[in-house]
């Protein structure tokens, strides 16, 4: 009985080390309004949190809706 019991605890600790848990959903943020540059930034903003760095520098240097847009995007899709 004792055996069966460990057995049934040692399953369950391997069954929970083996699981990941998933990553945090993306909010869902309806950019309609605002011009496709800052959607385009905010796109890929939003992809640099959990790749690399996904950013068009000399847009972001020279584009004031891109670059917010990618600021916005960053930011409310980063973990908290």
């Amino acid at each position: 009985m004792m055996r069966l019991i460990l057995t049934i605890f040692a399953v369950g600790l391997m069954a929970g080390c083996a699981s990941q848990p998933a990553p945090a959903p993306q909010p869902k943020v309806n950019l309609s309004g605002y011009p496709l540059e800052f959607r385009q930034g905010y796109a890929d903003g939003c992809a640099s949190v959990n790749a690399a760095r996904k950013r068009d520098e000399a847009r972001f240097k020279s584009d004031a809706n891109y670059s917010t847009g990618w600021r916005d995007g960053y930011s409310i899709c980063k973990p908290r």
